[in-house]
């Protein structure tokens, strides 16, 4: 049963969003460039003033999963400056029990389809080498392994693949 709307983000949404960001980092470190020590030393007012950035234009955005409590899921699109054609989704997080379902090509379809209104018709994500479930849940809704490989952004005795796909 789906009771949960898939949207972009509002300031409203910032207490929310917060809980969700520390949830995201201590149950998925290695995926996100903070760390939850950092992320809970945060003030509130920093998450605020992060989805008031997100919820409106084009330049970065971000797209919940909202059953009407706690969210359940959450990616974010922003524009590659040297690809001005592209957006990097960043942030993909489903709580572990909505994972395997629907929510994941909601929010990813989200950002496609936000970044078509900005004039963006590539989407690129990053994936940890090893991450077959990821690879496999991103290869079903479109994405193709480019080939190319990067050192992870903090943790550099790790390697991320990147994969693209039309928006």
């Amino acid at each position: 049963m789906e009771n949960w709307d898939v949207r972009r983000v509002t300031p409203e949404d910032a207490g929310r969003m917060r809980a969700l960001r520390l949830e995201m980092l201590a149950d998925s470190p290695l995926a996100f460039l903070e760390t939850l020590a950092q992320a809970a030393a945060r003030p509130h007012e920093s998450y605020r003033q992060r989805i008031r950035q997100s919820s409106e234009g084009f330049e970065t955005a971000q797209f919940i999963a909202d059953p009407g409590g706690p969210l359940i899921g959450h990616a974010g699109g922003v524009v590659l400056p040297d690809e001005p054609h592209c957006t990097v989704i960043f942030a993909v997080y489903l709580t572990p029990a909505h994972r395997g379902g629907k929510i994941l090509g909601q929010l990813i379809e989200a950002v496609a389809d936000w970044s078509v209104a900005a004039g963006r018709d590539e989407l690129m994500l990053e994936v940890v080498c090893g991450n077959g479930r990821a690879v496999r849940a991103y290869e079903k809704l479109g994405f193709a392994d480019t080939g190319v490989r990067l050192p992870h952004p903090t943790v550099p005795v790790l390697t991320e693949l990147q994969m693209r796909r039309r928006a």
